[in-house]
């Protein structure tokens, strides 16, 4: 199967074009720096230029292109929403896929399955309430962006194109990601909860992440929305407990809410509130996860 990729430069893009070579997939990975990233990317990944919004050279490969795997966008968390840094977050995920479905319009290509990046943000904040893929969007800015990325591709369904859409969790690697950014202040002995430390933390072991997705690849069966998410999310007092016990540090240095929104404005939502998200589709349709608990996820991930 020859795959093409958008974001495959990215901490997930990198894994799943691992885990598609390991299963002796043709790779490209639509890079807008392929001069940067081409000693990263393992031999045989072909690396072709683009922009990221508009249809270029590289649509003169779609009509060999089995697969698209969608996972362009801006990192959420790189700086402060001012509202130019909002704007590039969501022009660089609706753009994206904009384009792809332009150039598969102007080529009349049709391959066999999209995969197609979002986010449990999706959900907006939910409290302690469950939720699955039938759970319907939130109204603020992550949820609004995440409505409008999944509809960037949607168009290809009527083509008869097979579309799933991964709904992804915070993704937990020692590559990059969230749980680096963690260990510095736990490793000092200032570690502790976020705010009150009762909101929910959806996260997903990276070889989940990557196994979900090359499992929805290949599953003919798989469409529409799936939740990229551990079974057994946690609250952030549970996880920074259990990150404490790993790292063996302790976590009585409790971060407050006010403290959060003075730095981070408008971004401390992501880190003050969550969703219980867990992964019912996926898991239906046959998917067997590796790390389910997050105290054997960490240990893995940190040695432990």
């Amino acid at each position: 199967m020859h795959v093409l990729i958008t974001g495959g430069t990215g901490l997930i893009g990198r894994a799943v074009v691992d885990c598609l070579l390991r299963r002796d997939h043709r790779v490209t990975v639509l890079s807008r720096r392929p001069d940067r990233h081409a000693h990263r990317m393992p031999s045989g990944v072909h690396l072709q230029q683009w922009d990221g919004r508009s249809v270029g050279e590289w649509r003169d490969l779609l009509p060999e292109v089995d697969a698209i795997i969608n996972l362009a966008g801006e990192n959420i968390a790189a700086g402060r929403w001012t509202e130019r840094r909002k704007q590039a977050i969501r022009e660089s995920r609706v753009l994206a896929g904009r384009a792809l479905v332009e150039g598969l319009r102007q080529t009349g290509a049709r391959p066999q399955v999209l995969i197609q990046a979002s986010a449990v943000g999706y959900y907006g904040p939910r409290g302690d309430e469950i939720v699955t893929e039938e759970t319907p969007p939130g109204r603020d800015f992550l949820a609004r962006v995440a409505v409008e990325w999944e509809a960037s591709t949607a168009a290809v369904e009527e083509w008869g194109i097979r579309r799933s859409i991964i709904r992804t969790g915070v993704v937990l690697s020692r590559e990059g990601g969230a749980l680096p950014r963690m260990l510095l202040p736990f490793k000092l002995g200032l570690g502790g909860p976020l705010g009150n430390g009762r909101q929910w933390f959806p996260w997903i072991h990276i070889a989940d992440e990557v196994g979900a997705i090359c499992f929805l690849l290949e599953e003919e069966e798989a469409h529409g929305p799936y939740n990229l998410t551990a079974p057994h999310p946690v609250r952030n007092e549970t996880f920074t407990r259990v990150l404490g016990q790993v790292l063996h540090r302790p976590t009585f240095f409790r971060v407050p809410a006010w403290a959060l929104r003075l730095l981070f404005g408008e971004m401390a939502t992501i880190l003050l509130e969550g969703q219980r998200a867990i992964p019912k589709r996926l898991e239906e349709a046959g998917y067997t996860f590796r790390f389910s608990h997050v105290e054997n996820a960490l240990s893995d991930l940190l040695g432990g």
